[in-house]
């Protein structure tokens, strides 16, 4: 059970935890743990340094959200991390904070993305400093830590013990135990902010195993041609992004697709075939998805037998048939298999008329929770087109109906109405 005050209702207090280049850094990854237990929302950021010690994923996976690693936007952090991560903090802890910490947040050095973030960091501070003996005596550190306190920065330890160096001395940063009691003494009575509206992300979907398909699939022909339809995968993309933006734990499979994936996914799966989707859906279920979002257009059909070279158009003459076999229908056939009793299942019916009607026919004979129905031919939506529409429904009837809008906002409003739906 979470702490009083830490969490308030759908509230919880925020933190911002900055791993630097120390070999302290893997107590940060129970501290996260630990954190999470307690009922904050963790985010992480990381300096390069700390990476050599401890893999960005570890903390992903721990805290459910992309960790920060760079300014510049490439692997997980995009290039305005800095400004965003500290906007959405309450609460920002450095551990371990290494004498090189210390001096840049002390005189303003922002080279990089944790000596950046405590520059724009406006909320409180708790830094957890951990080095070698001499290095935490030595007049700068000393100096640069009184600068600290003066200005507000809360910190803890270090102690003494066993030091990396192979001495017994003062520097050891605190245990995450005893840094979780200062986090929680600090939390008591702290209001979270109020975000931007931007940023006010809902928490229905924080942990949530989220498996996403995307994209088409193509059947295979000969090596070189192959059945396909006209799905782009944006809105299965724009889903996943969304996903892992609001906490969740997202696994997307993809079709052939031009796209770049997401950042923060807990794991891509590429397919080319209904049966590779087929399979990987099946495996995704068994891993304990809790919701299944079914936006991929999966060929119906593929080609009965496939030739194993490129077939000549001057041996099949002035006509062609080419004998296709059904392919297996992902959510009448293979979710049924491997459907686990908490399991929440999303199709999508892509109609051209009559288009509710059809849809919830698709969601009662498929035994989906909600379907997303959308008309591909009318004003405003269409296959790679930027804006699209949509309509949510259950076998209760019409839940949201969109306007014609870009599919990133769309996919951001669809979770937020079937997070709305669930909670009721």
């Amino acid at each position: 059970m979470a702490d009083q005050g830490i969490v308030r209702g759908a509230a919880q207090v925020r933190i911002l935890l900055m791993v630097t280049g120390g070999i302290a850094a893997y107590k940060s990854c129970f501290l996260t743990r630990l954190l999470v237990q307690a009922g904050f929302s963790v985010k992480v950021a990381m300096t390069e340094s700390a990476t050599r010690f401890v893999s960005p994923m570890t903390f992903q996976v721990l805290s459910g959200h992309p960790v920060a690693t760079d300014l510049w936007g490439e692997d997980q952090s995009d290039a305005l991390d800095h400004i965003e991560y500290a906007r959405w903090s309450d609460l920002t802890v450095v551990a371990p904070a290494t004498a090189n910490t210390l001096a840049k947040a002390a005189t303003g050095i922002a080279d990089e993305i944790v000596s950046t973030l405590l520059l724009a960091q406006p909320g409180p501070v708790l830094m957890a400093p951990a080095m070698n003996d001499n290095m935490w005596r030595h007049p700068a550190t000393q100096a640069n830590v009184a600068t600290l306190r003066e200005r507000g920065v809360h910190l803890v330890g270090p102690g003494s013990g066993f030091l990396a160096c192979g001495t017994v001395d003062e520097g050891r940063m605190l245990e995450p135990e005893e840094i979780v009691a200062a986090i929680k003494d600090l939390a008591v009575g702290l209001e979270p902010r109020p975000q931007p509206e931007a940023l006010a992300i809902p928490t229905f979907w924080e942990g949530q195993q989220v498996l996403i398909t995307a994209g088409p699939t193509h059947e295979a022909i000969d090596p070189v041609r192959y059945v396909a339809n006209r799905s782009s995968g944006t809105m299965g993309y724009a889903l996943a992004a969304e996903a892992v933006a609001q906490g969740a734990m997202v696994t997307l499979i993809s079709g052939p697709v031009d796209l770049m994936p997401p950042r923060g996914l807990q794991s891509l799966v590429a397919v080319e075939s209904g049966q590779d989707m087929a399979a990987a859906v099946g495996q995704g279920l068994q891993a304990g998805a809790q919701w299944l979002i079914m936006s991929a257009a999966v060929a119906d059909f593929t080609p009965s037998n496939p030739a194993t070279g490129k077939l000549k158009k001057e041996d099949l003459g002035t006509g062609w048939q080419l004998d296709m076999s059904r392919n297996p229908d992902i959510l009448a056939e293979v979710v049924p298999a491997h459907r686990a009793e908490h399991l929440k299942v999303v199709g999508f019916a892509l109609e051209t008329e009559d288009v509710q009607a059809r849809a919830l026919g698709k969601l009662k004979a498929k035994n989906m929770d909600y379907v997303v129905a959308n008309n591909p031919t009318e004003a405003g939506s269409g296959f790679g087109a930027e804006n699209h529409r949509l309509q949510l429904l259950s076998s209760g009837g019409m839940i949201w109906a969109s306007e014609s809008r870009p599919k990133t906002e769309l996919a951001k409003q669809l979770l937020v109405e079937l997070a709305r739906h669930q909670s009721r």
